[in-house]
């Protein structure tokens, strides 16, 4: 009987929480407040931070333009979304850009604007352009809450009860989860983002970095850099882990660059 109870909650619950992403309009399942996410993700990141080398900006060139990009891509962000009736969406966000010592190459946000740059990206992405384009790419996923959407899917597959962010960062498998969702620790790709969350996050981040004043048009070279980059490795990097094929990304990208240039005013 109990088990009964707990799945029509479920199931009443899914009926309330759906939500539509940004710019793209998507319904989605988002089962788990904003205010438990952000709670969980600063937990996390704090931890993260405390495990991890991270590299300082006191005359170091990267950490100084990971925060530049991040400044600029949140500024256009919190622009888009207020401008569009959705700034209550971000109001909470507290930013925070962090280039961390790891030859991975990766890169996430979490809730709230917990941003992380991999040292090992930067020679893929080259300049501070194509940085723009990963970092307004995971920013997307932020905004676009598909951390919330898989791990909703997630807890509910595993009959995992949603009470509230004490019980759930108190519950190992739901920390686990939440790391997962987000490429945080040793299980990377476990639950990487859906392919249409990643064609999603590429719309929404090629109009933030326009928006921030980086030509969009750069995002298809530098996808092409990752993808010739990824089939050299002899294991998928973690950016790449459930990318859609190159051919379709590249498509995509091409398509929407009449509407990303629309937002595009370069900085003088």
């Amino acid at each position: 009987m109990q088990k009964k109870f707990l799945f029509l909650g479920v199931s009443v619950a899914m009926m309330m929480s759906c939500a539509s992403v940004p710019i793209t309009g998507r319904r989605q399942l988002n089962l788990i407040p904003e205010s438990t996410m952000q709670s969980m993700a600063l937990t996390e990141y704090k931890t993260f931070l405390t495990e991890n080398k991270t590299v300082t900006t006191a005359g170091n060139k990267d950490a100084d333009m990971v925060k530049r990009v991040g400044a600029r891509i949140s500024a256009a962000v919190t622009q888009y979304m207020t401008q569009n009736n959705m700034g209550n969406e971000v109001a909470s966000y507290k930013w925070e850009f962090n280039l961390v010592d790891n030859k991975e190459v990766n890169a996430w946000c979490m809730p709230g604007g917990k941003v992380v740059v991999y040292t090992g990206l930067l020679p893929v992405t080259q300049n501070e352009t194509s940085l723009a384009c990963v970092m307004g790419h995971e920013i997307a996923h932020a905004i676009a809450r598909h951390g919330n959407e898989r791990m909703s899917q997630q807890l509910v597959s595993q009959g995992i009860e949603i009470a509230g962010s004490v019980a759930l960062n108190k519950n190992p498998q739901a920390q686990n989860i939440f790391l997962q969702s987000f490429g945080v620790g040793g299980n990377l790709g476990l639950l990487a983002f859906s392919r249409q969350n990643e064609l999603e996050a590429d719309h929404l981040g090629v109009i933030f970095m326009a928006m921030a004043g980086y030509n969009p048009q750069e995002a298809i070279p530098f996808w092409q850099r990752m993808a010739a980059a990824s089939a050299s490795s002899s294991k998928p990097m973690e950016l790449m882990s459930t990318h859609p094929s190159d051919e379709r990304r590249i498509a995509q990208l091409q398509n929407l660059m009449p509407e990303a240039m629309k937002y595009y005013k370069p900085v003088k």
